[in-house]
């Protein structure tokens, strides 16, 4: 068992440390997932502060990058009607509304009635959420494959296989 520290590298207190106390205080109970769950909350924890410094200091919110992202990734003409955005984003409805209000304030998006259908409403970006996106996710990911950098393509792509299967048992 490895012994991973759960606060910071100076930490005393290793996963295995915890599975042999839940054995001591809960005999039979299931410790097998500790050694998988316990590192992936502290990773994830530990990801979602460093993106949202990370886009902090880029000047942009996770919600206006949720909403850019899905809208740049569409390709062109680099539009969605709000029901695609809150099919993609898996938000609410009403928190896609707020986010597009809060884009389109500053510039970033443009509401039109969407050829799709007439009660649709088309989602586009504009010229400056166009470069801001663009600007932005090139930074954050080079930002982040610096952070995965320590591992060797083999092991990202058994990481990456591994952690899908996960999510998919939590669908």
């Amino acid at each position: 068992m490895s012994n991973y520290p759960l606060d910071d590298q100076l930490s005393s207190w290793p996963v295995a440390d915890i599975i042999d106390a839940w054995a001591r205080e809960l005999p039979g109970a299931h410790t097998d997932s500790i050694a998988v769950i316990t590192p992936l909350w502290r990773t994830a924890k530990a990801l979602a502060d460093d993106r949202r410094r990370t886009l902090s200091v880029l000047g942009i919110d996770p919600s206006t990058l949720d909403l850019l992202s899905v809208i740049r990734r569409a390709g062109p003409p680099y539009e969605l009607t709000t029901r695609e955005i809150t099919r993609r984003t898996l938000v609410t409805a009403g928190a896609v509304s707020q986010r597009i209000a809060r884009a389109e304030e500053v510039g970033l998006v443009e509401r039109s009635p969407s050829t799709a259908s007439r009660r649709a409403v088309a989602v586009r970006l504009t010229d400056a959420g166009h470069h801001l996106i663009e600007l932005t996710v090139r930074q954050l990911l080079e930002h982040e494959s610096r952070l995965v950098a320590s591992l060797t393509e083999a092991e990202r792509s058994v990481l990456a296989s591994c952690l899908a299967k996960i999510d998919a048992a939590l669908a």
